[in-house]
């Protein structure tokens, strides 16, 4: 009896192909592989040559017989065209079928593009709430966000190009203007990590229009608090400086969760950073 393995691929950089999955598609019977012909480019680069059918939206229910057939004899490595399977990509029905008849299932960790952009981020980390695409209809798009709209958690989503200006529309729209990083080419070349307000992410992707594929994270609702006190909002204002943090981005960020406006802090950051004109950079 064998196991199937999903395994996660890179989102870019090859390098984060890491040696176990390589030591597995290697030895698997069979890879089932989202889109053959990219994988195909994946394993060459590996010297990795395998048996490979394709497993994807439209042939994933067809294909389960085969799959479990081939479960019956030797190992099955599941791919997706970048990332992790079963993640907003084929897979679930897989894992479910197998689990069913009684073979192992086992994951082998790696590359996952909302986890990535997640934690590069700068938003907090600790709960939070993963949505997949949003939904290509602005109606369907306004209506999930109000359902997720009272929620305290980090919101991450996925998005394309061609829609993301409309999405970051309605995401200000419903949630306000809340901290978000908008990243994309995550591990490539051109890798891009936006941070700052939803307004401020309008502004800076018209003037650069979007390519690629883009992952979305967007702070939460902030918990009804207190408002800071000067010491408090001048300490985290220096510790944002020291980390490098542009007085834009470090004045988004600590409106919402001081309670303190945002220009009020801008205002400070540019005080302080007159007062240390070596050590700071305006943002």
């Amino acid at each position: 009896m064998g196991t199937l393995y999903l395994v996660a691929t890179p989102i870019g950089n090859l390098e984060d192909l890491s040696p176990r999955a390589q030591r597995l598609l290697r030895q698997a019977a069979l890879i089932a592989a989202e889109d053959t012909r990219h994988t195909l480019k994946l394993l060459n680069h590996f010297n990795i040559h395998n048996r490979l059918v394709s497993y994807h939206e439209h042939n994933k229910l067809s294909r389960l017989d085969e799959i479990l057939s081939a479960l019956q004899t030797g190992d099955v490595a599941l791919v997706s065209d970048a990332g992790t399977p079963a993640l907003n990509d084929p897979g679930y029905e897989l894992v479910q079928a197998a689990l069913q008849a009684g073979f192992p299932v086992s994951p082998v960790p790696g590359p996952s593009a909302p986890v990535a952009a997640l934690i590069a981020s700068g938003l907090p980390t600790d709960a939070f709430l993963y949505l997949g695409y949003l939904p290509r209809k602005a109606a369907d798009r306004q209506r999930l966000l109000a359902e997720v709209s009272g929620l305290p958690y980090t919101l991450v989503f996925l998005e394309t190009p061609h829609r993301l200006l409309d999405a970051r529309a309605d995401l200000q729209q419903v949630l306000g203007d809340r901290p978000a990083a908008v990243a994309r080419e995550l591990t490539k070349l051109y890798e891009e990590i936006f941070r700052g307000t939803l307004s401020q992410a309008r502004l800076h992707f018209t003037a650069q229009p979007p390519k690629g594929e883009f992952t979305l994270v967007i702070g939460g609702r902030a918990a009804e608090t207190e408002t800071w006190d000067a010491d408090r909002l001048e300490a985290a204002i220096r510790a944002a400086l020291a980390a490098g943090t542009p007085a834009s981005q470090a004045a988004a960020a600590l409106a919402h969760q001081s309670g303190w406006p945002r220009r009020e802090i801008y205002q400070r950051i540019i005080a302080i950073q007159k007062e240390e004109p070596a050590s700071h950079e305006p943002g």
